[in-house]
């Protein structure tokens, strides 16, 4: 090319976009390089999970380069890549659900229980089952007070009633559901 077209990272978006339907492949660099740290924040915010962000991350940007054709240009560029990004991490909540975590069984430290374990596992699976686990044992022994705790292994690990609950520790059954629920969030939002 000639040194005319020579690309510095103080090019439009709009710019770089166009050269990008031409081809340039210099111009999709740039771009990566602009949105890329933003991006990642943005995914991380929401996941919370390294390896799925890196993944969505670079399935945003497979999608932005397959349908690069499709910005009109009615909106800035960055708003376009923000709306691509949301609509990206939606499809893989669609795609794929998260099993959920037993809490009841064996398992008090919160360990791999045997059927996590197996050889025929993904790894990957393992992996994120392992940091899952770890964020909810650091959450149950950080953030939990003592009587959420109470609460919470009494209902879910040991299997009692609300009712119950309420006549063991003598609180009315509407406060054992409101403790219950703040605990369940502190957790699952780990």
């Amino acid at each position: 090319m000639a040194a005319a077209t020579r690309l510095d990272a103080t090019e439009s978006d709009e710019h770089l976009v166009d050269l990008l339907r031409a081809g340039d492949r210099r111009a999709f660099d740039l771009l990566y390089e602009r949105y890329f740290p933003r991006l990642y924040r943005f995914v991380d915010r929401r996941l919370r999970n390294r390896a799925d962000t890196e993944e969505t991350v670079q399935e945003v940007f497979i999608n932005l380069f397959s349908s690069i054709h499709s910005y009109r240009g009615d909106a800035p560029f960055a708003a376009w890549v923000f709306g691509l990004t949301r609509r990206t991490i939606a499809s893989r909540f669609k795609r794929k659900r998260h099993e959920t975590v037993p809490l009841a069984g064996d398992d008090e430290d919160f360990g791999v229980p045997a059927a996590a374990s197996g050889a025929g596992d993904d790894p990957h699976e393992v992996y994120e089952y392992r940091e899952r686990l770890q964020r909810m044992k650091s959450a149950a022994e950080n953030d939990l007070t003592r009587e959420q705790w109470q609460l919470f292994e009494l209902h879910h690990l040991q299997n009692q009633s609300i009712q119950e609950i309420a006549r063991t520790v003598r609180k009315s059954e509407d406060s054992v559901k409101s403790h219950l629920y703040r605990a369940r969030r502190l957790l699952l939002a780990r």
